[in-house]
C-alpha cells in the first residue's frame, strides 16, 4: 500500500511562493560577479592545492615511480611551501622506513618474484660538507670509537634479508627485500647535527643530513649493480627527546603567526615521503666491495683478488698532534636519565636499565662500590663500578697512524716551503699493542685498512736521513708511547 501526502491548498500556495522567491534570489549572481570574477586558477592557487602540486614530479607526465619509501616521522610545520620538507629525529631512536612496491601492472617484470637490494645511507645535505665527507666521518670515528652513524634495528624490522654493515662505512647499511611482500626497515641514527658544526659558542645551529635509499636489481652475474631507483629526504638529528621539543617549538611559532603568514608554510604531515633523486656517486664502489654481516667480527677480511698482490708499508714519523685525553665513553655527571640509559645499553648493562630508570649521570656516579655490588651482584657490580669510574686497562703501547694521500703530501711539502696556507687536515687512527711484536702490528694495520694481513709483506720505518729500516719486535718494544706515523 502506498501513501501519498497531499498538501492543503494554502500550503501549496506558500510553497510555490517560496520557490519563486528562491529563484529570484539566485538570478543576477553571474551578472554581479562578472565574467572574469570566478576562475579555477584562483581556486588552484589555494595553499592546499599548492602543497599537492609541489609534491608532484617536475615532468608533466607525472610518472609513477617503481618504488616509494616512507619515513614514519612527522615533517616540520616551519617549512615554506616550495621548500623541501624537513624532519626531526631523535638520536638512537628507531624509526620505520616502509619500502613500498609502486609498480604498474607489467612494469619491471624481471624483478617479479626476485629480491632487490637497497642501500640506506646518512649523508650531508650541505654541498660544502659533502666535499669533505671523508674527513668529517673520520673525525667522528675518532671522537666516537666503536660507534656507528647508522644502524639497522633488526629485531623490529620486517621482511629484510641478509642485512649487512661494512665496518669501514659507518653511515651505510644494506639489505635484500622482496617487493611483493611487506617490508619495513627500522633505522637508528647515532650522530647529532651539532657534532659537525664549528664550536664557536653555545647554541650552535646543527647541520642538516639526508637519508638516501638506492635500490638495485640483480644482473646476469648475480650481483646487485643495476640501478632501479633512488630517493632521499632532509633530516636533522637531536639528542634524545630534542626532536620532540623542536617539533613542538615550531608548531607553537606557527600558531602565533597571522593567517596570511601561515599560508606561506607547509602543514605538518605525520610521515615523510622520500623524493626521487640521483643515485649516490659512490654506489659502484659500495656494491663491488664486500660488506660483512651484522654478526661478523672485525677479523673477517675480504679475499685477495691476486695472490701475488703484496704491499710494503713505510711508517714515517710525524710531529705529535694534540689529542684529547678525555674518554668519550665515560658517563658525564650532566647526563640526563635518557642518556644514562643509553650509556648502560652501550656498555652492556641492559639487564639493569630498569633498576636505574630515573637515575641521571650524577646519581649513578655518586654510587659507592658497595652500593653497586649490592644492587647488581659481585661480578656485574664490580664491572659497573669500574665503568662508571672510567677504570680501563691501558695498553702496553699506543701509536697513531695516518694514511696520508699524495695530494696531502704535496700540500704539506708546499707548507714546509712557505708556499701553502697550512690548512691540511690529517686524521690519525689509534693502534693499541699488547704483545709488542711485528706480527701484531701487521694485523692491527691490516684491520685498520680493511685488508688481509697476508697482503702486507713488510713494514719499514723511515729513518732520519730517509733510510728504510725493517720494523722488528725489538724496534717496536723501543717505540715511544703515543708516537705518530704516516703511511
Amino acid at each position: 500500500m502506498a501513501w501519498a501526502l497531499k498538501l492543503p491548498l494554502a500550503d501549496e500556495v506558500i510553497e510555490s511562493g517560496l520557490v519563486q522567491d528562491f529563484d529570484a534570489s539566485l538570478s543576477g549572481i553571474g551578472q554581479e560577479l562578472g565574467a572574469g570574477a570566478y576562475s579555477m586558477s584562483d581556486v588552484l592557487a589555494l595553499p592546499i592545492f599548492k602543497q599537492e602540486e609541489s609534491n608532484l614530479p617536475p615532468d608533466s607526465d607525472n610518472k609513477i615511480l617503481p618504488f616509494q619509501y616512507v619515513l614514519c616521522a612527522a615533517t616540520s610545520p616551519a617549512v615554506k611551501l616550495h621548500d623541501e620538507t624537513l624532519t626531526y629525529l631523535n638520536q638512537g631512536q628507531s624509526y620505520e622506513i616502509r619500502m613500498l612496491d609502486n609498480r604498474k601492472m607489467g612494469e619491471l617484470p624481471e624483478i617479479t618474484g626476485k629480491m632487490v637490494k637497497s642501500i640506506i645511507r646518512v649523508v650531508f645535505h650541505d654541498r660544502r660538507l659533502q666535499y669533505t665527507e671523508h674527513q668529517q666521518l673520520e673525525g667522528w670515528r675518532w671522537n666516537r670509537p666503536g660507534d656507528r652513524i647508522l644502524d639497522l634495528d633488526i629485531p623490529m624490522s620486517v621482511g629484510i634479508v641478509d642485512p649487512r654493515a661494512n665496518p669501514t662505512q659507518l653511515n651505510t647499511v644494506e639489505f635484500l627485500w622482496d617487493p611483493s611482500k611487506r617490508t619495513s626497515a627500522f633505522i637508528q641514527v647515532h650522530c647529532i647535527s651539532t657534532e659537525f658544526t664549528m664550536r664557536k659558542h653555545g647554541g650552535e645551529k646543527g647541520v642538516p643530513f639526508r637519508i638516501q635509499i638506492d635500490t638495485f636489481k640483480e644482473n646476469e652475474a648475480g650481483e646487485y649493480t643495476e640501478h632501479l631507483h633512488s630517493a632521499s629526504c632532509q633530516i636533522k638529528v637531536f639528542k634524545p627527546k630534542g626532536a620532540d621539543r623542536k617539533q613542538k617549538t615550531d608548531r607553537e611559532k606557527m600558531e602565533k603567526r597571522a593567517p596570511q603568514e601561515k599560508e606561506k608554510y607547509q602543514p605538518s604531515y605525520e610521515t615523510t615521503i622520500l623524493t626521487e633523486c640521483s643515485p649516490w656517486p659512490e654506489v659502484t664502489y659500495v656494491n663491488n666491495s664486500p660488506s660483512p654481516g651484522f654478526g661478523s667480527t672485525h677479523n673477517s677480511f675480504p679475499k685477495k683478488e691476486n695472490p701475488n698482490d703484496f704491499m710494503i708499508l713505510t711508517l714515517r714519523p710525524t710531529c705529535v698532534p694534540f689529542f684529547s685525553t678525555l674518554n668519550k665513553q665515560n658517563l658525564l655527571p650532566t647526563a640526563t636519565p635518557q642518556e644514562s640509559q643509553q650509556w648502560l645499553h652501550r656498555n652492556r648493562f641492559s639487564p639493569f636499565c630498569r633498576l636505574f630508570t630515573n637515575f641521571s649521570g650524577s646519581d649513578l656516579l655518586k654510587l659507592t662500590r658497595e652500593d653497586v655490588i649490592q644492587i647488581c651482584g659481585p661480578a656485574d657490580g664490580i664491572r659497573l663500578f669500574n665503568a662508571l669510574k672510567g677504570r680501563v686497562v691501558r695498553p702496553r703501547l699506543t701509536i697513531y697512524v695516518c694514511q696520508e694521500s699524495q695530494h696531502a703530501r704535496e700540500q704539506q711539502h708546499k707548507h714546509e716551503n712557505g708556499d701553502g696556507t697550512g690548512n691540511t687536515f690529517f686524521v690519525y687512527h689509534a693502534i693499541y699493542l699488547e704483545e709488542l711484536t711485528a706480527v701484531e702490528l701487521t694485523e692491527k694495520i691490516a684491520q685498520l685498512f680493511n685488508i688481509s694481513p697476508r697482503q702486507i709483506s713488510q713494514i719499514f720505518k723511515q729513518g732520519p736521513t730517509g733510510i728504510h729500516v725493517l720494523v722488528s719486535d725489538e724496534m717496536i718494544q723501543n717505540f715511544q708511547d703515543e708516537v705518530c706515523f704516516s703511511t
